[in-house]
Parts: structure tokens; sequence; C-alpha cells
């Protein structure tokens, strides 16, 4: 790592390095899932099933629901710190029917998720990641699928075919399809990812599949100092979360991080934010050590959930789609994330909580605020907030092309957002 890096006031594990090479392990909801678990065991953490009596208090534990993670250490007091953030990322998915000719080629049908900045996928080597669903005996088991090699590209129409020279407008129903198979014959996909993933294409009964760009994580610049990455939206927040829990010390409140799928599709899903996975998992935590449905309650009222999620840097040649006053720097440490229609959830109460932490941390703190004119994205933050009454503060990393198959952000600010991120579960 350069000498020139900042580094926070607090000791953190996370590295840009690191985030990228989370991310290259990680091309979907499941293995994000999967990756942390990984880390979490590795420090003791133990996994919990949702349809298993939890019989001792937790302490040191985790559940996975599909693309979905909670994670916590149980702390004496009845209250939660809570660090909120998504599994999910834009890309072009696979249909259930996935097989196409065209041309005498042999395509794979594919669908925007979320919203894909769909121009940044055409012209890339793109593999395939996800989960598949198969018979086995007279059950069903789920197994990962990781397809490192570039199986799939969606070409750009040559610019001597365009009407004006100037590019066309793209249909995501018929512009979006992927080369797999220069052979219409040889363009069955589902059979190829079956045998690939190593179960007999015939007990294939369901998949949940998505493209990924399969060019590995970088540091870029002179410097060294960009991180060059796909999905930094929002697994930059996954991974420094988890860095965060990690890394934080024991106190009296119980420390957590939540980590959602669907996100980038709103939530409504029985995985996503605005399913009952986090009350439902605080509740039992309660439940388990003894508490009642009212000590349950009272410790909702007592938590704090900072949610977690990609901040819009100010970009350099696009400097007027930015709110004049509210530059917003590359390696400029963590974004606090206001909107006075709601966008976001932060208040004046979550602020002073994050600005306090950020303090504690070493790191200096942005305030980001969207254009008046333009239409504001959101994240988990407004969704918890009324789901679960928890005070709620919108933050996050500072990154450009967000929503782009590749994304940018600077290397300094990983360790400064784990850090903030730490010094907020730590109570500080």
């Amino acid at each position: 790592m350069s000498n020139r890096r900042r580094c926070p006031l607090i000791t953190t594990t996370a590295t840009a390095e690191g985030l990228g090479e989370f991310i290259d392990a990680s091309p979907s909801p499941f293995h994000v899932c999967a990756t942390v678990a990984a880390e979490l065991e590795a420090a003791g953490y133990v996994r919990l099933y949702e349809h298993e009596e939890w019989t001792t208090a937790p302490s040191r534990n985790y559940v996975i629901r599909g693309g979905s993670l909670v994670a916590w250490d149980t702390g004496d007091g009845n209250a939660f710190r809570i660090v909120g953030g998504h599994t999910d990322s834009p890309n072009l998915r696979v249909k259930q029917r996935p097989d196409r000719a065209s041309a005498g080629v042999g395509m794979v049908a594919l669908e925007p998720y979320g919203g894909a900045w769909l121009n940044s996928w055409l012209d890339r080597d793109l593999g395939l990641s996800g989960r598949l669903a198969h018979r086995v005996g007279a059950g069903v088991e789920h197994v990962l699928v990781h397809v490192t090699e570039p199986v799939i590209r969606v070409p750009q129409l040559a610019i001597h075919l365009s009407e004006d020279r100037k590019g066309v407008t793209l249909d995501p129903q018929r512009h979006l399809d992927g080369l797999w198979s220069a052979s219409v014959e040889e363009s069955d996909v589902l059979e190829w990812v079956a045998s690939y993933a190593g179960i007999e294409p015939s007990s294939l009964l369901g998949w949940e599949l998505m493209t990924h760009d399969v060019t590995p994580s970088r540091l870029i610049g002179a410097r060294d100092d960009l991180l060059s990455a796909p999905r930094l939206d929002n697994q930059g927040t996954c991974y420094a979360g988890m860095r965060a829990l990690l890394d934080s010390e024991p106190s009296n409140e119980t420390r957590m991080v939540a980590l959602f799928d669907h996100e980038e599709v709103g939530s409504g899903s029985e995985r996503g934010a605005a399913s009952d996975f986090l009350a439902t998992i605080c509740e039992r935590i309660v439940l388990a050590r003894n508490g009642s449905r009212a000590e349950y309650l009272q410790a909702m009222a007592a938590s704090v959930c900072v949610s977690g999620d990609m901040a819009h840097a100010t970009h350099p040649n696009y400097p007027d789609r930015h709110e004049p006053s509210h530059r917003i720097g590359i390696n400029g440490g963590p974004v606090l994330k206001v909107n006075q229609n709601l966008r976001y959830a932060s208040d004046a109460v979550g602020e002073a909580v994050f600005a306090i932490a950020c303090d504690s941390a070493g790191v200096p703190m942005q305030r980001y605020t969207h254009r008046a004119d333009l239409p504001c994205g959101s994240t988990i933050g407004p969704i918890t907030a009324a789901r679960t009454g928890l005070t709620t503060i919108d933050v996050g990393a500072p990154q450009l092309a967000m929503h782009s198959a590749r994304e940018l952000m600077g290397a300094d600010d990983v360790p400064m957002y784990s850090a903030a991120l730490q010094a907020f579960l730590s109570g500080s």
C-alpha cells in the first residue's frame, strides 16, 4: 500500500485491496453472503437457522435468508447498533428460457435488473453466477455457481450502422441478449451451467442467474489511489460493515450488520429491507435471553441504524449535475446523506450520531444533498426506519459511475468508511 494513504485514528483492517478481493469473490448476492459468512466463521461466529429453536441466548451469530444476511455480537444491554446495507447490484439477468438464436448464432436471453446503466454492459467479457436448485433423491438442494470465464458478450452496434453515427437508444427487450456461441446447435445455456456446477442437467429445477464483468478489481491511477471495480454499489458497504463488526470493541449494545437483497428493485421481497427479516431477528435475540415482548419494543426504541450505501462523488466532467455548495470529494471521507423529501432517512438526531462516530474515528465527514431539480435515488434507510421505528442515518462512501458495469472510488475512502462504521458500532 502506498505511503500516501490517509489512515484513520482507530485501527481498521479494511483496505482497498481487501475490498477488491471481496468483490471478485462475490459476483452475486448469494456469494456476498457466502463470503461474509466465511469471514464471520473464521472469527468464531456460529450460523443459526430461522426454522430451528434458539434454546440459548445467541452471542456471536449470523443468519442467512437467501441473498440476505444478519450478523451480531450480543451486548449486555437492551439495545442494538446496526449497520445496514444491500447485497445486490444492477446487472443483466438470465431469463427463464434463455436459449435464443439470431442471425445463425446462439444467444442467451438477458434482461436488466435494477437501474443498470445499460450501455456500460456492452462489449464487456461477462461471466455467470447465482444459485441453482436441483433434485437430489426425494429432496432439493441449492448450489452456488460462479463462472469466472468470459462466456457472454453483448456486442455494440458498429458506428457505421447507426443512423446518425451518434449511437443507438437501447431497447432492453431487443438489444441486450448476449452472444453465447457461434453455433446455434451449441446454445443450451442451462445444460452448460448445470454441468459447470457439477450437477446433472436433468435434475435442474430452478435458477437465479446473472452476469458479471470478469475483469478483476484493481488499483489504478498514477499513485494507485483509485479502486476500479464492479459492484462497489453496494459491496463497498458490505465489506466495510463486515470489517467494522469484526474490528469493533465489545460494548453494552448488541452490534449488528444487516445486509439485504433486492434494494435495487424496491426491497419488497421476503428477504428485502421491507420484509420482517431484521425485526424478527432482533426480537428473537431478545426472546432467546428470556426477554419479553415489551423489552423487545423498548430495545428497538433505544436502538439506532446506519443505512450504508454508496454516495455520489462530484463528477469532474459534470460538476453542474451536483448541488453547487455540496462538493463531495474522492478520498474525502465518509458521506452523510440528507434529503428533505425523505429519500434518505437522516435527521438531526441521527446526523449527530454519525458526526460523533467520524470524529472518534479521526476521519473527515462530508455532507451530501441532491440537486432539487433532479430526481433523487433512495436506499434501505427510509424503508428500515418506517418498518422498524429505528432512528436511521443514511451514509456512504463517495464513488463515480454509480450503476455502471464498472465503478470507481478512492482507495483511501475504504479504510475511512469502515473506521467510521467501526466507531459507530463501538458506541463512540
